[in-house]
């Protein structure tokens, strides 16, 4: 009886718990900055980055308010580490790229 009840008591929980998923636009900002920046840069929580002399994404809201990049992503990033491309996003680019790095905030 105990067991079943619990069992019951750990489906319903399972059923009613949100799913912590990413977003489409986080999972587009992730492909993005896969696709266009993991070669010299860090894009997880936890790895170093592959070119030491750039910054890992994760430590980006330390330095700006993430917020703040859209511009300059728009614009064309020209910054950054000396031997960065410079990017010009979209701005379907840019909401996606912005609401990865918010994740790893």
């Amino acid at each position: 009886m105990l067991r079943t009840g619990l069992r019951h008591a750990i489906v319903t929980l399972l059923l009613t718990t949100p799913v912590l998923a990413a977003s489409p636009a986080e999972q587009r900002g992730r492909t993005f900055a896969l696709n266009n920046c993991a070669r010299c840069h860090s894009i997880d929580r936890v790895t170093e980055s592959p070119l030491k002399i750039a910054p890992p994404f994760r430590t980006l809201h330390l330095r700006y308010p993430v917020e703040t990049l859209a511009e300059a992503l728009a614009e064309g990033i020209v910054t950054g580490h000396p031997t960065m491309p410079e990017f010009q996003l979209d701005p379907d680019q840019i909401h996606d790229l912005l609401s990865y790095l918010k994740t790893l905030e």
